[in-house]
């Protein structure tokens, strides 16, 4: 199993997950746990290759002429990371079975819960910066996902809007700085940027680079000033909050300081930025944690302090700081995991998570209390468990230091502050809850929670029990694979030794555990008088009330722009767009040098056909008139408009492009249909007297629009000629007319490139045609015609059948009559045959003009004729069309067939042609270039049948309230039929 599986088989299971029914807990946990734990067993059988700097590394071809390879890289730092994102995974699965209610929605949970390890595991295994940007943002997504799962409750929507656009901020700051160290050192590949720290820390652009990435990595493991967030993120259930603080989303953003680590530090600008960052986040964390009164709340900021402590640590500039760092995020992945799932067994079993109402626990719940403090005193830094080893490391670093004399004065009083601090709200998690006098009113009666629930808490406390006790056996080899790659290869001298020994850091352990104990008694006393229901200092500044005051201020300033520069007036709004265009394009040539300016080339000009000629003032004519036409005459317009078409499409076939012609020709029917159906439901345009002012304005505005086209018009022609009458010694012609058949398969040029050279981008165009259907279909669900639009006229109007017609309409079928029966009955006849031709178009799609463009427009030209002769409700009552899955099988058949170039080892979307010989039909080729023809052929048909319904439709809604007589000229009672529209 290579690598890739490690980051697919979550997102798979996750739609396997998604697809279970609502009360199938345990089968949606057991397939969430043996997922992360088959995946935790098959990367720590990959130990051994990373052990002693071994570095994993699966490239998967994409674009490699823009670096945009997929490269998935495993080295002993991100092998220590996966383990912790998939092994903590599977404890959070099983904590998770019993933690959340049958009530809840667990298909939505587990789907969630999956992705987003995913999504971490993309961010943990990327070897390419730009991939990892993208991991990046999925993590954010997936994590707004899982904290607004009860999207009931207005603080989880809050925290989850909060969380997002922090993060999704900082991450867009992390792609502009990505981008800017591609630009720098000429590729995005991890290993290029690592053989190339010179390059990019002596280029101007590298503070610019670093800050962005930097901005970035702090938004994201919410770090001063932007931890506000992740407070406000504990309205998430507890198995998240566990995941999120342990192994994945906070840490992401230490992770990619420690994975750039050996390319971006050992500046003056890391030292000032990252350690600056580390020692507030560090301080304010602590400092705030003591104040809480909500255990999540008190963990959370807990939190922050710690990933401070791990940033301040990476600031340093010190490889064993370094090594310090890499210790750390391990200690606290499985004390702070431990702790959040106590928490949730707290609150699971008492009905409670608030400090002031608990008390006495240990007595009812002796096992959950023991665990609890023991995750605690690690987390405060006791003696023979692990929280102790890493934070003696950091004083350690913090004591031996060589900068500045206030930072060396500073910075052992700054962490041993910080000490005091952590032991003071671990007491206040333990003493508080498990000691005292018993509560008595609980929402619950507390006991202990099933014995599995407890399981994943055992497990992780013992992890730091053994740690503890016993650091070089349980996890010395482990932790040099880690920290060799984050400090250069090369690892410093440490010592993973319990005691080194009465020194300086020992001394400072000590002072932190008796300060702390004394300023948690004094908080104490302060909190039974009545005083500090708030951190003094710190509480008087709320981040989340800043954010929500910025985000105020933004959207007021939003809807001031709008009220300025907006307006609802189409006509206004394209103006504006051509307009701006039109200047831009101006200055962009004006700047030019003399050569460079749109100015007629030298290349010798054909003659000028009269019959061509002729042929274009025909278009322009038919232009001219249907914008001439366009306010009073609509459906003359859309004729001229659709004989401009044509000419267009004749110039294709004169210019020797007949599949451009044949699918200009197609849309033009297509789009035409689809207008007029739109027109039918404008209401009419009533000719106000306009007298003065008012029509001097309208004749300026249309003053206004005649010079902005002419302008345009002229501009663009202009272009052009410039254009084409220069040379092209570089046409990328040649290269596909000889590539076409070699390496497409085919020898329709045009088709070839479509879905092979060039495919991602028609895929990008499918996927914007979709989209582009599903939110018309979306828009128009909540439109409601004008009531003079209701009405048909009588000799469209269908008649129910009576005795006289049953002889032929023996079905009793309501249908067209009129002078609409005979096309009504032709339509019918003519499916069959359109299919036909749309089939024979596809086939031939790939060698002659056609493919599945053209042959999805002419489907869809079939089943828009039945509609509009027919009517809505007599086709949908025949046929069961459902668009959106014809929608969701082209996206399916289109990403499955680049996909299953990927699984065959070449680049996405690459074609593999096949010779077959069959029986009676002899030598067949097929190319897998079909497939995604296919996926073309059915997303066209259902975007276009999904565009229809959305219009088609308004004739069903219409009908719902009958115009009043009074409402629409003319209009007769017995004329109220619904009929479908037309």
């Amino acid at each position: 199993m290579s690598l890739v599986y490690l980051v697919l088989l979550p997102f798979l299971s996750s739609l396997i997950a998604a697809m279970l029914p609502a009360d199938a807990r345990n089968r949606e946990s057991t397939l969430a746990g043996l997922t992360a734990l088959g995946c935790t067993i098959y990367a720590a059988t990959l130990f051994p290759q990373v052990a002693d700097g071994g570095v994993i590394r699966q490239d998967i071809a994409w674009i490699p002429s823009l670096g945009l390879n997929i490269v998935l890289r495993l080295d002993g730092f991100s092998w220590m990371f996966s383990m912790l994102v998939l092994g903590i995974g599977a404890l959070v699965a099983l904590y998770a079975r019993y933690y959340m209610s049958p009530s809840d929605p667990v298909p939505r949970f587990f789907a969630f819960l999956l992705s987003f390890m995913g999504a971490m595991m993309g961010v943990v295994l990327s070897g390419n910066l730009i991939q990892l940007v993208v991991f990046w943002e999925l993590t954010s997504l997936f994590s707004f996902l899982l904290i607004g799962y009860w999207h009931h409750r207005k603080d989880a929507r809050r925290g989850a809007r909060m969380a997002l656009t922090v993060t999704g901020t900082g991450g867009l700051c992390l792609l502009a700085g990505v981008l800017v160290v591609g630009h720098i050192i000429g590729s995005y590949d991890m290993d290029v940027l690592f053989n190339s720290v010179q390059k990019l820390q002596s280029h101007s652009l590298y503070s610019v680079a670093l800050v962005l990435i930097l901005l970035g990595a702090l938004t994201k493991s919410a770090q001063f000033p932007f931890h506000f967030w992740l407070p406000n993120a504990m309205a998430a259930p507890t198995p998240v909050s566990a995941y999120l603080h342990s192994a994945t989303m906070v840490k992401a953003g230490v992770f990619l300081m420690a994975r750039l680590w050996p390319a971006l530090a050992g500046t003056e600008e890391w030292f000032w930025i990252v350690g600056t960052a580390g020692i507030c986040t560090l301080l304010v964390g602590a400092w705030a944690a003591m104040f809480q009164h909500d255990l999540k709340s008190l963990l959370a900021y807990s939190t922050i302090s710690h990933l401070g402590l791990i940033t301040l640590l990476l600031g340093l500039n010190s490889p064993v700081a370094a090594v310090a760092a890499v210790f750390h995020i391990m200690n606290h992945a499985t004390f702070k995991a431990s702790l959040f799932m106590a928490a949730g067994i707290i609150d699971h079993e008492s009905g409670t998570r608030d400090i002031r109402r608990l008390s006495g626990l240990a007595r009812m719940m002796p096992v959950t209390a023991t665990l609890a403090m023991v995750a605690s005193a690690a987390m405060a830094g006791v003696p023979l468990l692990n929280g102790f080893l890493s934070k003696e490391m950091f004083f350690a670093e913090t004591v031996y230091i060589s900068a500045t004399p206030l930072v060396n004065f500073g910075l052992p009083i700054a962490a041993t502050l910080a000490g005091v601090f952590s032991v003071a709200y671990s007491l206040r998690f333990t003493v508080d809850v498990f000691f005292g006098p018993k509560a008595d009113d609980l929402p619950r009666e507390p006991h202990e929670p099933p014995h599995w629930m407890r399981v994943p808490v055992e497990l992780l406390v013992m992890a730091c029990l053994v740690v503890g006790v016993a650091p070089a056996f349980a996890v010395g080899a482990f932790l040099a694979a880690a920290a060799r790659p984050v400090v250069g290869g090369t690892l410093p001298e440490y010592s993973l030794a319990v005691w080194h020994g009465f020194n300086t850091p020992l001394m400072m352990s000590i002072v932190a555990m008796v300060g702390g104990i004394a300023f948690y008694l004094l908080l104490r006393y302060q909190r039974q008088q009545g005083r500090l229901e708030v951190a003094p200092i710190v509480g008087r500044f709320s981040g989340k009330r800043n954010f929500e005051w910025t985000m105020a201020a933004l959207s007021q300033l939003a809807r001031l722009a709008v009220r300025w520069l907006g307006t609802r007036r189409l006509q206004g709004q394209m103006a504006a767009m051509i307009g701006i265009t039109l200047l831009a394009g101006i200055a962009a040539m004006w700047m030019q040098s003399a050569g460079h300016r749109a100015s007629p080339g030298t290349r010798e000009t054909l003659p000028l056909s009269p019959i061509f000629l002729l042929l274009w003032l025909i278009g322009m004519a038919c232009a001219v008139g249907a914008a001439w036409q366009a306010k009073y005459h609509r459906l003359a317009a859309l004729t001229l408009m659709g004989a401009a078409g044509l000419v267009t499409c004749i110039t294709f076939v004169w210019f020797s492009a007949p599949d451009l012609a044949l699918t200009q020709l197609a849309v033009e029917v297509v789009t035409t249909i689809l207008f007029l159906l739109g027109l039918r439901w404008l209401p009419k345009r009533l000719e106000n007297v306009q007298r003065g002012g008012t029509r001097a304005r309208t004749l300026g505005r249309r003053s206004r629009d005649l010079f902005i086209a002419i302008a345009a018009g002229t501009g663009m022609s202009a272009l052009a000629y410039a254009v084409m009458t220069r040379p092209f010694p570089q046409s990328i012609s040649p290269f596909f007319l000889e590539k076409a058949l070699a390496e497409g398969g085919g020898t329709n040029v045009v088709n070839v490139m479509l879905v092979d050279f060039r495919g991602l981008d028609t895929m990008g165009e499918i996927t914007v045609l979709g989209a582009v259907a599903l939110t018309v279909y979306a828009l128009l669900r909540r439109f409601r015609p004008a009531a003079e639009t209701v009405m048909l006229p009588p000799q469209q109007q269908a008649v129910p059948p009576d005795l006289a017609t049953d002889l032929v309409n023996p079905r009793n079928e309501d249908t067209a009559r009129g002078y609409l029966m005979v096309p009504a009955v032709l339509v019918r006849l003519l499916l069959p045959i359109c299919a036909v031709i749309s089939v024979y178009f596809f086939m031939r799609g790939h060698n002659e003009p056609g493919g599945g463009f053209v042959a999805g427009l002419v489907l869809s030209t079939a089943f828009l004729i039945q509609y509009i002769i027919a009517g809505t409700q007599w086709v949908e009552a025949h046929m069961r069309l459902m668009p959106q899955r014809w929608i969701a099988f082209g996206m399916l058949a289109a990403a499955g067939t680049g996909l299953g170039a990927l699984f065959f080892g070449y680049p996405f979307l690459t074609t593999h042609t096949a010779h077959l010989h069959l029986p009676v039909i002899g030598d067949v080729h097929i190319a897998s270039a079909l497939f995604f023809d296919i996926g073309v052929f059915t997303l066209v048909v259902g975007s276009t049948l999904l565009l229809l319904t959305a219009l088609g439709h308004q004739s069903v809604r219409g009908h719902r309230r009958p115009a009043r007589p009074d409402e629409v000229p003319d209009a007769r009672p017995e004329h109220h039929v619904a009929t479908g529209g037309r």
